[in-house]
């Protein structure tokens, strides 16, 4: 099965004019070797030029304490988010090619690049498109943008906190 060789590590599902968006579960491993340096390098200075600017503007429209600090340099986020609500490190992992996350919440998590992958079936022959990147923690599945909203949304008691259009 070709498409299978393309995604070793997707569950391929097929039904007759169907369609079924999948992602892939990553190993560091598996990431590392699937993602070129250039793209993971794009993607990760990306997430994190757009990361670092919104967090800078939750001063603006959320109630944040005196000491709320965002720092950004070298490829490391730095977020002193309160006195009672601690500090997120996100930084890059260039030989891994992951980002990794500190979180006061849930811990360490390392980040692997993984593409959305729509696959349909056409005339019985399993078709796919290349549709998202995402940063995925593999152990669970979850997303960075949806464990960051899950977390600030929770610390700062407001659901207008959406970090899907900045990773």
């Amino acid at each position: 099965m070709f498409i299978q060789r393309l995604l070793p590590l997707a569950t391929i599902a097929c039904r007759r004019n169907g369609v079924r968006i999948m992602r892939p579960g990553f190993s560091s491993c598996a990431s590392a070797s699937l993602v070129s340096e250039a793209e993971y390098e794009r993607k990760a200075n990306e997430s994190l030029d757009s990361l670092s600017e919104y967090l800078d503007t939750f001063p603006e429209w959320l109630p944040c304490d005196d000491d709320f600090d965002v720092s950004y340099s070298m490829g490391v986020i730095t977020a002193k988010v309160g006195r009672d609500k601690g500090t997120y490190v996100i930084n890059k992992q260039t030989p891994n090619r992951q980002i990794w996350l500190s979180s006061p919440i849930s811990g360490p998590k390392r980040q692997d690049l993984s593409h959305l992958t729509l696959l349909y079936c056409v005339s019985s022959q399993l078709m796919y498109d290349l549709i998202d990147d995402k940063w995925i923690y593999s152990h669970d599945g979850v997303s960075l943008d949806s464990l960051l909203n899950d977390e600030f949304r929770r610390l700062f008691g407001s659901d207008k906190i959406d970090f899907t259009k900045h990773l």
